[in-house]
């Protein structure tokens, strides 16, 4: 048992999504770190977009926190390792403070974090009050206090912070000219924003925080049971190749510690840019992505899709998620209509659609345990090919996605979470083929 580490550490959710929970957050590390603070930020619940974001802002690696997908152990353990290194540790809610099973209030209660509530303070004024009480009754939750957004002025700001009685106006953002830019499955990938380093500092500069409110927060004692190392290492001597680009990008950073602590060597290649898979593979991972927004230039990667098909022919297991599973079928139809081929190791085509398709939490049931993760996506896939098996949603029970196999290779609009079981994710990459 290691002693606990006292660190400011602070749950930042709001009453819903939109409220903008990402630009506060993302504004006030990049405000710490340029006042010599270290910090360290994480992502509730299953995400990977505001993750890229939020690490940029911050300068130090996102991870996942989630009483279900991650597990009440692990966050424990990611937290630790984090307060060990970290002056401030943020975490960004998801939805809004009570919405999910588990939920952010869920989150901060189990972990004994207190809550800054993100306000979108636009048309209103003193109901701004009623609402962060109820928020904080509601639950309850610990109230730390608010970052009011979309602030009009200095009377506006005095008006809000009248209205929260025996509550705390930590800091206030006016309005922001340019935000940050969103797609159909969230923010825009921070590499594709122009002047991104320009605009998370601008953020910075827009936050006014009461300085000495801020320091009066007291700091968290954050409990510290890390589990033990892996008993063993069945991906020992194996390496995996895994696709890393704009095309596929969605991918916990807590999967690939947990490849590494299973024993296997990581190499990485771009499809995008034609990348054969790496000659010394054992095992190829296929993250998700934006393959829809690449049609043209990954149906002329001849070289990758060549390398693929070779690997799967010599029954090196592949494993693609979402993004990757729309590149294994033969035809991929993107938003404007447009029909691409792809790498046709599965039979069917994914087509683009305007209505989302599937999101939440899902397990999945192996001989060795329970994978657990997400799906969230806006294509179908229509295939004859009949499931190996399927997902089950939580908390319903009811069936999520299909789990294809096909030789080597195992397909899932299904976003595993590694380390809820290790040992099912290394099976991934070690099964024998099938027909």
């Amino acid at each position: 048992m290691t002693q606990p580490h006292a660190t400011k550490t602070f749950l930042i959710s709001a009453i819903a999504s939109g409220q903008g929970k990402t630009t506060i957050t993302a504004a006030l590390a990049r405000k710490l770190r340029n006042e010599g603070q270290r910090v360290r930020i994480f992502k509730a619940g299953p995400d990977f977009l505001d993750p890229m974001m939020l690490e940029r802002a911050s300068g130090a690696p996102v991870h996942n926190l989630d009483l279900w997908m991650v597990g009440m152990a692990e966050c424990r353990k990611l937290l630790a390792e984090a307060a060990r290194e970290a002056d401030v540790i943020l975490i960004e809610g998801v939805m809004g403070l009570y919405d999910g099973t588990p939920s952010s209030a869920d989150l901060a209660k189990a972990l004994g974090i207190p809550v800054i509530v993100v306000l979108d303070a636009r048309a209103m004024a003193q109901t701004a009050g009623a609402i962060v009480q109820g928020l904080r009754e509601y639950g309850p939750v610990e109230l730390a206090g608010v970052i009011a957004n979309n602030v009009g002025s200095s009377g506006h700001a005095k008006m809000i912070a009248d209205s929260l009685r025996d509550a705390t106006l930590l800091g206030t953002m006016p309005k922001q000219v340019q935000s940050l830019p969103e797609r159909h499955l969230g923010l825009t990938q921070p590499q594709e924003v122009q002047d991104i380093e320009r605009l998370l500092d601008s953020f910075a500069g827009q936050l006014t925080l009461e300085e000495e409110v801020w320091a009066a927060l007291p700091p968290c004692d954050l409990p510290v049971d890390i589990p033990t190392a892996l008993p063993h290492a069945p991906l020992k001597g194996r390496t995996i190749a895994i696709a890393r680009d704009l095309a596929f990008s969605f991918l916990y950073k807590a999967n690939l510690d947990c490849l590494r602590a299973l024993g296997a060597d990581l190499v990485f290649f771009s499809p995008l840019a034609n990348e054969p898979v790496p000659a010394a593979a054992d095992g190829v991972y296929l993250v998700g992505g934006y393959p829809e927004l690449h049609g043209r230039a990954l149906s002329e990667a001849t070289a990758w899709q060549d390398s693929i098909r070779t690997l799967h022919a010599k029954h090196v297991p592949i494993v693609a998620e979402c993004g990757a599973m729309m590149t294994m079928t033969e035809t991929l139809i993107d938003a404007d209509g447009n029909a691409w081929p792809m790498v046709g190791l599965l039979q069917g085509t994914v087509s683009m659609q305007a209505r989302l398709a599937a999101i939440g939490l899902q397990a999945l049931e192996t001989p060795h345990g329970v994978l657990r993760g997400h799906a969230f996506h806006y294509s179908r896939f229509d295939t004859p090919l009949p499931p190996a098996t399927q997902t089950k949603k939580h908390p319903s029970g009811q069936t999520g996605e299909n789990v294809y196999r096909h030789g080597s290779l195992t397909a899932s609009y299904f976003h595993s979470y590694f380390p809820s079981c290790p040992l099912a994710a290394a099976n991934l990459f070690l099964q024998e083929a099938q027909s």
